[in-house]
């Protein structure tokens, strides 16, 4: 197998971010976004996905913590993307139904180089720590377009905290399924023969 470990920044004027993926980890994770339950759903991600990750992110959290979620997003996209390089030999499709407590999320997932986004749900209260949870739709729309997924997710439940937990461990286990490798395979998995 071929090494899909990468390192990808971002530097604007809103944010400065390191992150370092390995999509055949073991889900240690080391995440320092300046926004707490964000790094613990990162944390969550790696975890059940089993990637190894290390996000490093300096934002301007004074002004609000959109520009943070988004460009960690965007980089930790861009280097799903990246790790995957020609998707050759990959599995491609998964879903995964995830439950945490009253909360249930659904993500199917196509690793298909065309990102598309579909959201079905609402969130129980507006903030879940110090993240916005409408950001939570907004982080996972800002990957899926720079990973190049076709993602869709929904979720429904009573606690903000178990909807977007939920949906985070959905979306690693999907990730996880469709990213290993196929020992059958050899090309993309595509009448085309490339994604």
């Amino acid at each position: 197998m071929t090494d899909r470990t990468v390192t990808v920044t971002r530097e604007t004027g809103e944010t400065a971010i390191e992150v370092m993926l390995d999509i055949d980890g073991s889900g240690e994770a080391t995440v320092e976004t300046g926004i707490g339950f964000l790094d613990h759903m990162l944390d969550s991600f790696a975890t059940h996905g089993l990637f190894d990750l290390t996000v490093a992110c300096d934002g301007d959290l004074a002004v609000d913590d959109h520009h943070t979620t988004e460009d960690v997003a965007i980089t930790l996209g861009q280097a799903i993307d990246e790790a995957l390089g020609d998707r050759a030999g990959i599995v491609r499709f998964a879903d995964r139904r995830v439950p945490l407590d009253e909360a249930v999320a659904d993500i199917v997932l196509d690793v298909s180089g065309r990102p598309f986004f579909a959201f079905d749900g609402e969130f129980s209260q507006g903030e879940v720590g110090d993240l916005t949870s409408v950001m939570a739709e907004h982080f996972l729309r800002s990957l899926a377009t720079n990973a190049g997924l076709t993602l869709h997710a929904g979720v429904e439940g009573a606690n903000a905290h178990h909807e977007i937990e939920a949906l985070f461990k959905g979306l690693a286990r999907a990730l996880d399924d469709a990213t290993r490798i196929d020992d059958r395979r050899t090309d993309a998995p595509s009448t085309k023969g490339e994604l």
